[in-house]
């Protein structure tokens, strides 16, 4: 598979987490073996792109240091790039996305936008890869605090301008940039709402839309449910992102989420089955 699908169908990217502490599977794929296994599974399942992160980005984590997050990603991009899926390595440090680069990485997927490590647009635009520019308000220490917008879609479309701006002077290719809203990323359980009902404003841009809202504590807020209990809930805004015009989901459950897709893709005329 290769991201040459990109606009014809929703492509859907698998959450592989090798870290102790995520909030949906952390400690499930902590060891190299168990991440490279499960990797697998997400790709008979029907995942387009495989995005292994080594530190978590839930509410109030703490920063992991390269070296530790490296010990966790490299090894597992290093094997899973045999499964020929493009494998996308969730981080915002420059020497982590470097390495994991030369190990098969092919897309750098970085909360941060460029403002976490200083090198980083460096080694994106070095290696012309593709980069996934997501927005978040604070860092996941303290986003959750007092998330404020005068109007967060407004707001949000002016940081994508600015950053796109910033990147593109140092070199990055604009068709290289994808960008990601940053659904539960310093944002209330309201503004994760409006940005779902409004996704399509995005669209100004030209660029490909990523949604992750898998599993997230907006969903638990609306149907008072833990994280194991939401599945329904993420289909819903699966549904929802798509139709208002994500181009890529990132899930965790990749096999029902899917389904999901390929079903939102052809209730919106995409593909022929008759």
């Amino acid at each position: 598979m290769s991201l040459t699908e990109l606009g014809q169908k929703t492509l859907v990217m698998g959450v592989v987490n090798v870290t102790p502490d995520s909030f949906f599977d952390g400690g499930l794929h902590d060891t190299e073996d168990d991440a490279v296994r499960y990797a697998g599974d997400l790709v008979r399942d029907g995942a387009d792109i495989l995005d292994v992160g080594g530190e978590s980005s839930r509410p109030g984590a703490a920063p992991v240091k390269a070296e530790e997050e490296q010990r966790r990603v490299l090894p597992v991009i290093e094997r899973i790039k045999r499964f020929g899926m493009p494998v996308s390595v969730d981080t915002y440090k420059a020497d982590t996305a470097r390495k994991a680069i030369r190990s098969g990485a092919t897309l750098v997927n970085d909360i941060t936008a460029f403002r976490g490590d200083p090198e980083m647009v460096e080694v994106v635009a070095e290696a012309d890869c593709t980069y996934i520019m997501m927005h978040m308000q604070g860092t996941p220490e303290t986003m959750q605090l007092q998330p404020k917008y005068v109007d967060v879609i407004d707001d949000i479309c002016a940081f994508f301008e600015e950053r796109m701006n910033f990147a593109v002077k140092r070199g990055v290719r604009l068709e290289r940039i994808w960008l990601d809203p940053g659904f539960g990323f310093g944002k209330t359980v309201s503004q994760n709402l409006e940005l779902l009902r409004r996704l399509g404003e995005f669209r100004g841009f030209g660029r490909p839309i990523l949604i992750g809202t898998s599993n997230k504590s907006t969903i638990g807020r609306v149907l008072n449910l833990g994280a194991e209990e939401r599945t329904e809930g993420t289909a819903a805004t699966v549904v929802m992102g798509i139709a208002n015009g994500a181009d890529v989901v990132r899930v965790h459950d990749v096999k029902r989420m899917a389904r999901v897709a390929k079903m939102t893709d052809a209730i919106l005329g995409r593909g022929s089955y008759d």
